[in-house]
């Protein structure tokens, strides 16, 4: 017997806030960019793609395409999305993560 399982959609769980913060937060600290990207997405997903869109000043398709493996948006239209869903990038030091020289 095969189990077939419904495949994960992150959307699903990003409900709060705070959530949404801790995921792209984490996604951000990814060094592939596209894994931020597709959080993004998943985020908007959750939101809402079409009023998510419309509060970026994007078309829907725009942003799909924008948020698509494989793109390179521009950080215009990045920083509209996080304003759309609420968030903002935060610059933190990274100074104590290094190792001191001895």
């Amino acid at each position: 017997m095969t189990n077939t399982y419904a495949p994960f959609d992150a959307a699903a769980y990003l409900d709060h806030d705070d959530v949404i913060a801790e995921y792209l937060t984490a996604a951000a600290e990814d060094p592939n960019p596209e894994v931020f990207l597709a959080a993004l997405g998943d985020v908007a997903k959750a939101r809402g793609m079409a009023q998510i869109a419309k509060d970026a000043g994007l078309g829907r398709e725009s942003l799909y395409k924008a948020l698509s493996a494989g793109a390179h948006p521009r950080y215009e239209t990045i920083k509209a999305v996080l304003n759309a869903l609420g968030v903002k990038f935060a610059v933190v030091s990274t100074a104590n993560d290094r190792p001191r020289p001895q």
